[in-house]
């Protein structure tokens, strides 16, 4: 079988005209998946039996397509995500033989609106990462060059779009865990604004940071599964009662004010001149000319991050004692000890006014910097990471240098605003680069807006690596 769909949208109208069934998508999916997995150790879990079973079921019901937003689409979640009886790692070998218990609330809701689960997705060990090196069970390969990382945390998740082995995939993002990979694998990752989506169910990193997202072909697609998985949970205390996001995607105003943050800049002078051409090419769409803004603490930003990030950590990492979850601490890995012993030591008596106590007080003037950059503007587009991806193993000897690599993401989360990354060109290397989109809080609808305009005159998000 060919594949002649490109998106939801495209594999509707297959269904709907009948001349393609789900079972016959999944199984075209999972040939590929057992193809190149081997080689991109994209997966850690593959559910063929329960997908294959699933997708027959919906072979029945093509006549009610219309009641299902995401029916017959394969999809597969981060490791992170709790799956009911299937095993959920976070990547690590402590939770190896791990089976869930339920659904999380965000993947009831991508089943019960007709997805399908292909399988889970590997990432860094506890999403502690930005390279997808981290992971217990191997780094996920960059489909672009398999010699290059593919991003992290959700490694897996951004490289299985990249190579085309499901159709969307749910991620997290904690300090850029979406935007990362996404950018490194030349495929549209989408962050929403902090509680949005619940987090029930998500094996918790950074209580305050953490972000439920997910990764697609396109702007639109993303907007169509944001439709599905936001809303209200009452088993999560910080998701929002705002009404969800509607799709289709509404146009952007005829003109909308463009920002760059001055203190945003690629290292890589390669990335910089991609991403201002691409800049420049938004700005031709609204016919307006960007205007320079400033996010004087962004500098203080990593600093912040990794200052409340460990420290929520060490909590939530807490609870992996031996007694109820598959192995004892022995198994954590060494950036786990590390974010364990770094976030400890910030919340000890003595060092907690120092250290937690004044990052939160950062934190507070990085909000108030984005919310006076939104006074002047609309949306603030940037680069998501300062270079493109860098060969496996070219930076384990150098924790630092690693996180290094959120610099231009973090304080998005540390201000729970939405961002998306997409594809903008490639490097003389073939390497992928992304744009960052950032929007105010709960103003996913013009995200998306202004994402679509550019990839509806752009082809870079359709560019596939050859395998």
């Amino acid at each position: 079988m060919f594949k002649t769909w490109t998106d939801i949208s495209s594999l509707h109208e297959l269904y709907k005209s009948k001349k393609i069934k789900p079972s016959e998508v999944v199984g075209w999916y999972l040939d590929r998946i057992s193809k190149l997995n081997p080689l991109l150790n994209a997966f850690i879990t593959v559910t063929s039996d329960e997908a294959l079973k699933k997708a027959k079921e919906l072979d029945n019901k093509i006549d009610e397509i219309d009641k299902y937003p995401l029916f017959g689409i394969p999809v597969a979640f981060k490791d992170i995500y709790m799956t009911e009886g299937i095993k959920t790692t976070a990547g690590a070998k402590l939770l190896e033989n791990y089976i869930g218990q339920y659904d999380a609330t965000v993947v009831k809701k991508y089943l019960d609106a007709g997805a399908i689960c292909v399988g889970k997705l590997n990432c860094d060990a506890w999403a502690h990462g930005s390279s997808g090196e981290n992971s217990d069970f191997g780094p996920t390969k960059n489909p672009w060059n398999i010699e290059y990382v593919s991003g992290g945390s959700s490694s897996g998740a951004a490289a299985a779009i990249s190579a085309d082995l499901c159709m969307v995939t749910g991620g997290t993002d904690t300090g850029g865990s979406i935007r990362c990979p996404a950018s490194f694998c030349g495929v549209t990752g989408f962050k929403p604004t902090y509680g949005r989506v619940s987090r029930y169910g998500i094996i918790a990193m950074a209580s305050s940071l953490d972000s439920v997202g997910h990764f697609a072909s396109s702007a639109e697609d993303c907007a169509r599964v944001l439709a599905v998985t936001a809303g209200f949970d009452a088993h999560d205390a910080t998701s929002s009662l705002k009404s969800s996001p509607t799709f289709p995607i509404k146009d952007s105003p005829q003109k909308i004010r463009i920002g760059i943050p001055k203190e945003f800049q690629a290292t890589d002078p390669e990335v910089q001149k991609i991403v201002a051409q691409a800049i420049d090419q938004v700005a031709k769409i609204y016919g307006t000319s960007p205007i320079i803004v400033s996010l004087p603490h962004s500098s203080t930003g990593l600093a912040t991050y990794y200052i409340v990030q460990p420290a929520e950590v060490s909590s939530n990492l807490a609870r992996f004692d031996g007694i109820r979850y598959s192995h004892d601490r022995s198994a954590f890995g060494s950036e786990a000890k590390r974010r364990i012993m770094l976030g400890t030591y910030t919340l000890s008596s003595g060092y907690y006014d120092a250290y937690y106590n004044t990052a939160q007080k950062v934190r507070t003037k990085v909000i108030e910097d984005f919310d006076q950059a939104f006074k002047q503007v609309d949306i603030l587009l940037s680069p998501v990471m300062p270079h493109p991806a860098f060969k496996i193993g070219e930076k384990n000897a150098d924790p630092l240098s690693l996180y290094l690599e959120d610099i231009l993401t973090v304080t998005v989360n540390l201000s729970g605003l939405p961002a998306i990354s997409i594809p903008c060109g490639f490097t003389a290397n073939k390497l992928p680069v992304g744009l960052q989109i950032i929007a105010p809080q709960f103003a996913e609808d013009l995200l998306f807006s202004v994402a679509k305009s550019y990839q509806n005159q752009t082809h870079h998000h359709e560019q596939k690596p050859t395998l």
